[in-house]
């Protein structure tokens, strides 16, 4: 019997064999995984949506120039609700923390900061999230839907999002393109 908390601060990466709407090539940060099930946010899918324009949408001060960063799609669950996962440094209204270094908030006042620019050193927000009911996400491990390796902060706040799937196929030593040839001859 598992703990639980294995697959708590890891990514789960999406096999080439995925062809899933929603995630297919995707790079999911778990920030929760119990008995109850898991709680992850999606990290390579931004939207169209910027945070300064979001921001603005809530009618939150901003006073930095984040036009060009992007709000990711976290997931298909609660498209509405907004998460933002970041360095820990600061505690906030509605936080947990995820692991020594990282931590994800709910609430306004981190949005707040970050728009006067006294938020988190590195965060990335994103609207919705995914989720898996008890036993699923361990199920779909063992039918080969995703792989998981732990998180690597560099690929979260530094590689480009279209470049963080393949990156976190590399923290495994795999290639792509070795992975989908071989997908093709099973």
């Amino acid at each position: 019997m598992t703990s639980g908390s294995e697959f708590k601060n890891q990514f789960l990466v999406a096999m080439p064999s995925l062809h899933d709407e929603h995630f297919e090539q995707t790079v999911t940060f778990l920030c929760e995984h119990s008995e109850q099930g898991a709680l992850g946010l999606v990290i390579n899918r931004p939207s169209d949506l910027s945070v300064a324009s979001m921001l603005d949408h809530m009618n939150v001060p901003c006073e930095m120039k984040l036009d060009k960063a992007p709000v990711f799609w976290g997931g298909p669950v609660q498209p509405e609700r907004g998460f933002v996962l970041h360095t820990t440094g600061t505690d906030w209204e509605s936080t947990v923390q995820v692991s020594d270094t990282l931590a994800i908030t709910s609430s306004r006042d981190i949005l707040e900061a970050i728009g006067l620019g006294n938020g988190p050193e590195q965060y990335l927000i994103t609207l919705g999230y995914a989720g898996w009911d008890a036993g699923q996400l361990e199920d779909e491990l063992l039918h080969n839907a995703w792989l998981n390796t732990p998180a690597d902060q560099q690929i979260l706040f530094s590689t480009a999002p279209p470049e963080r799937w393949e990156a976190s196929l590399g923290l495994l030593g795999l290639d792509p393109m070795i992975l989908s040839a071989d997908a093709g001859h099973a």
